[in-house]
């Protein structure tokens, strides 16, 4: 079965050189350089981008927008207390968990949840915890470490306390 990965173009060829347009009429492409007579297309700068109707108002223009993407988000990486089990590892953090492939994307931090059994004892240090996980590690005889992330200061909120260090230095 094919592969992405392992695709190439065909023997012969597949990868087109970018044509030279305009230069001369010995080329096959002088003059109007591929683009013919007269009219809005044989202009340059004409408006021929992905999503041009012609003028007709486009569509990601006519249809309503709905929701925004919070950038202060803090999204976790997830793993379960049963996978733990199956790395084989005394102590766990997030470094570790990466090398051993439990995890292929670093989010902002590491959650542990309580889905399956944990047997032996482990050291984990994450991010959050939820309550099943805390208990099921605790309950096998190992330890919980709790890391707390800073907060992040919305630039609203950073220009609210650079005012009021200038007032407070103002009064003074």
């Amino acid at each position: 079965m094919n592969e992405l990965t392992k695709l190439t173009p065909p023997a012969g060829g597949g990868v087109k050189e970018k044509k030279r347009v305009g230069r001369g009429q010995a080329s096959g492409q002088g003059k109007t350089a591929g683009r013919g007579g007269k009219g809005q297309k044989a202009r340059t700068g004409n408006m021929n981008f992905i999503g041009f109707e012609g003028g007709q108002m486009p569509i990601q223009r006519r249809i309503p927008k709905r929701g925004f993407t919070n950038f202060f988000r803090v999204e976790y990486a997830l793993v379960n207390v049963g996978d733990l089990e199956s790395l084989g590892l005394t102590d766990v953090d997030l470094d570790k968990l990466v090398e051993a492939g439990a995890i292929k994307v670093r989010k902002d931090g590491l959650k542990i949840l309580g889905d399956g059994e944990l047997t032996k004892a482990v050291n984990v240090t994450a991010h959050k915890f939820s309550a099943s996980a805390k208990e099921k590690i605790e309950k096998a005889g190992g330890k919980v470490h709790e890391i707390v992330l800073p907060t992040r200061v919305t630039p609203q909120q950073r220009k609210a306390e650079e005012k009021k260090a200038a007032a407070a230095a103002k009064k003074s």
